[in-house]
């Protein structure tokens, strides 16, 4: 392999890096000089470490989040209450207004739209109406009380509101077997197995989670046999990734390959996962030759690994592949969340160099700007993020649970208290079915990567403002000359829509922009003939006049169905004649392993 190996590359660590006493020390100081130093160095490095083992020990019952950030915010917010005592007033009558509206049920207020705690027909009868309604009335005083508060930092105000409905989600009534009917009602026809059911399934779980066993549910979807099989070779290996090239299944392809660059927050075969939702089979049957990266899923021996190393061993190293495989011909690439913004990033240093090998950029939920990438930005302060360093500096990487935690608290409703509630309340387990298998074999995140991606995007946003450097100079997004169809997500968590549409802002180029029904996962694995879901879609021709999203929104028609047709479509119009596909793992790249390869079965 030409390139330059990570043993070869690194060597040290991420994040706070130690001076060494030789580049500090004054040589005309003589030796007992020297020698202080070098003492002085040491006992700094060793209280360091000793600091840092104290945090990552501290992060095990804080869920690796930053108490001294949480309690920053609370002052903030507490001591500019106490200062507004017109503020206080004004709670104190609204909290008069809804005691008044409790006792008027003429006045009771709805549940918003989306929360799934109420949905049950029980809750609008006595004694479940008042109790829904109590709470959530004492819901709306709180976001009043925690919300807009003159002269609290923004991202304090973000925080202890988000927090604050953490802690109120845990006290809803329908988290109770008492006050929640479902669940008296399953008490009352069972008999009170559903309790028996629960704790069965409580045991279970706490032997899977003392065992590091995946979920129940992913023993119904294998991979290789259940998901991840659409037929293809891996055709290169490396430290970081395998590639795999897809076998044709329409006599002529398209002469352009496709090349997929996933996250490596997660397993590839998100894109490919059974038959009938898999958008690289999808993407084979509609006559492209596709190429998907499989990530390796990182140990501690891979601490040092950066972006720069995802991009040149990773990206790069595959494009090389996939030039050689199939001829001259230009590549349309395709990145998915974090896998977009390294294809961004890359798309923009190639540019930079004059390199013209790609002909198109697919961005799915991917940002470039980071400004408004939701409540994610909550726990990349700089206090949270010294804190994961010392966390990842401890065991060379981000664990999956621990990454896990921050998700599901974006969503605690849906994935933690609704979970709860089925699984050891109601005693059922919710059906298998692939994507929650999927979601189940997470991967883990390397020290120094993921430091970076934090610093650098989340809380420098480096990117976005021409900072982020590719072999010692800056790219520049505003440089990417390529036509870009861009996909974000209604509900997106992770990647808020109005985030991933700031690509307008950076870049005058031609942008296709599509807004899908669903979340960060869902809403991209759409396939044709999936119920119930519909997209909105609106070309922004060069230097067009810009429009805000909302404007954006309003102008954009929307479509039923699923938008991977109308993405083929547009590949199409960038592509050439149909012609014979290039050969299956050639002589130079021959066939390392069937897919869906090695990395993906790493645990």
């Amino acid at each position: 392999m030409p390139e330059l190996s990570l043993a070869e590359k690194h060597t040290g660590g991420a994040g706070r890096s130690s001076v060494p006493a030789e580049s500090i020390a004054p040589s005309a100081n003589g030796a007992a000089s020297e020698n202080l130093v070098a003492a002085s160095s040491a006992a700094s490095a060793g209280e360091d470490s000793f600091d840092r083992l104290l945090h990552a020990r501290q992060a095990r019952f804080t869920g690796s989040l930053s108490l001294i950030s949480l309690a920053l915010a609370y002052l903030d917010w507490g001591l500019h209450l106490a200062n507004a005592p017109g503020r206080r007033l004004e709670l104190m009558e609204l909290a008069a207004r809804q005691w008044a509206r409790f006792a008027s049920p003429s006045q009771w207020t709805k549940p918003q739209p989306g929360d799934r705690r109420f949905r049950d027909d029980t809750w609008e009868h006595p004694p479940y109406n008042a109790i829904a309604q109590a709470f959530l009335l004492g819901e709306q005083w709180w976001h009043a009380a925690t919300a807009c508060l003159p002269g609290v930092t923004k991202s304090h105000a973000n925080m202890v509101s988000f927090v604050t409905r953490q802690m109120l989600d845990v006290f809803a009534p329908s988290n109770f077997p008492l006050t929640n009917p479902e669940v008296v009602r399953a008490m009352v026809t069972q008999r009170g197995w559903n309790f028996v059911r629960g704790y069965q399934n409580y045991v279970e779980d706490v032997r899977r989670l003392v065992n590091h066993m995946p979920l129940d549910a992913a023993k119904d979807f294998v991979v290789g046999k259940d998901v991840a099989v659409t037929p293809g070779k891996v055709v290169l290996r490396n430290e970081l990734m395998e590639l795999i090239q897809y076998a044709p299944t329409t006599e002529r392809v398209r002469p352009e390959p496709i090349l997929v660059v996933p996250a490596w927050i997660m397993k590839y075969y998100i894109l490919d996962l059974s038959p009938h939702d898999s958008m690289i089979r999808y993407l084979v049957s509609q006559g492209y030759t596709v190429f998907c990266i499989s990530w390796r899923n990182p140990g501690p021996e891979l601490r040092d690994v950066g972006l720069e190393d995802y991009r040149r061993l990773g990206l790069m190293a595959a494009l090389n592949a996939v030039n050689a495989i199939c001829g001259d011909h230009k590549i349309h690439a395709c990145g998915y969340c974090l896998g977009g913004t390294l294809l961004a990033i890359a798309a923009a240093a190639m540019t930079r160099d004059s390199d013209d090998r790609l002909a198109s950029l697919t961005l799915l939920a991917a940002q470039t700007d980071f400004t408004e990438a939701g409540e994610l930005q909550l726990f990349t302060d700089e206090s949270e993020l010294a804190l994961l360093d010392d966390v990842m500096w401890k065991q060379g990487y981000l664990d999956s649970a621990q990454m896990a935690g921050a998700f599901q608290m974006l969503r605690s409703n849906d994935l933690i208290w609704s979970r709860l509630i089925t699984t050891y309340l109601l005693g059922e387990r919710d059906p298998p079915f692939d994507l929650m298998a999927w979601n189940a074999d997470a991967t883990r995140m390397p020290y120094r990567m993921h430091s970076e991606y934090l610093r650098d995007m989340f809380l420098h946003n480096d990117l976005a403002e021409g900072r982020y450097e590719v072999e010692g100079k800056p790219v520049a997004i505003s440089e990417i000359r390529l036509p870009t169809f861009s996909v974000s997500t209604e509900t997106d968590h992770v990647a808020p829509w109005h985030s991933v549409y700031k690509i307008h802002l950076l870049n005058q180029g031609d942008i296709t922009f599509v807004l899908a029904s669903g979340g960060h996962n869902a809403g991209i694995v759409s396939e044709p003939g999936h119920p119930n879901r519909h997209y909105r879609i609106e070309r922004r021709a060069p230097r067009a006049p810009y429009l805000n999203p909302d404007e954006w929104a309003a102008k954009a028609a929307e479509h039923d169905g699923s938008w991977w047709p109308v993405w083929v479509a547009w590949l199409d119009a960038r592509s050439g004649a149909l012609a014979p596909p290039p050969p299956l793992a050639p002589a130079d790249y021959p066939a390392l392993a069937d897919a869906p390869g090695t990395y993906v079965r790493e645990r």
